[in-house]
């Protein structure tokens, strides 16, 4: 059975989530709250490994959910149905675009998809900000702001997009590195 929702699950997220693999967040947060293959914390974590690591994150995402989920054999059936939906729809519709590549409805309808793709980007990216640099469980009112605000969080953010600007020339990799020695240390 859990094979059969993993399957379910990860086909409709690779389904409907246009716009690669910050569009599978919401996807995979409900999926966290709905079945105990993962917590929302371990979301948290899978963003960042995924995002440090070679490969799409929402496919990295899947074979970790998989994995926690029902091992090896999960793993590979999470991300094989997460790329399933994709697979499908490219071999249609390159079929299909041939026959209809200058009609206006079809550049209409790829031109609509633009912002829809940027909305469920721009979204996940708000949860994962909210999520990184606010303790939103402390929240109970005004007065419990000083609680919620992820002081070395923000901190290290602000220094890190800083050097990032400021040191353009230096390798992504350092900043990923830096990012994830200050996680450790300061345990955010």
């Amino acid at each position: 059975m859990t094979f059969l929702l993993l399957f379910l699950e990860f086909f409709k997220t690779g389904l409907f989530a246009i716009g690669g693999g910050l569009a599978t967040l919401p996807f995979l947060k409900q999926i966290s709250l709905r079945y105990p293959w993962f917590t929302p914390n371990d979301l948290m974590d899978m963003i960042a490994v995924s995002e440090s690591t070679p490969g799409p994150m929402g496919v990295n995402s899947a074979t970790y959910a998989g994995f926690h989920a029902a091992g090896i054999p999960g793993a590979i059936t999470a991300t094989c149905s997460l790329v399933l939906p994709s697979v499908i729809i490219i071999i249609l519709v390159s079929r299909a675009l041939d026959k209809f590549r200058d009609s206006p409805l079809v550049k209409n309808g790829f031109y609509g998809l633009r912002p829809a793709s940027a909305g469920l980007i721009f979204g996940a990216m708000l949860e994962v900000f909210v999520a990184s640099l606010l303790h939103t469980e402390n929240w109970s009112g005004i007065a419990s702001l000083g609680s919620v605000i992820n002081v070395p969080a923000i901190i290290i953010f602000l220094v890190l997009s800083l050097g990032i600007w400021k040191l353009k020339k230096l390798h992504p990799i350092v900043f990923i590195l830096i990012g994830a020695v200050c996680g450790i240390v300061f345990n955010l």
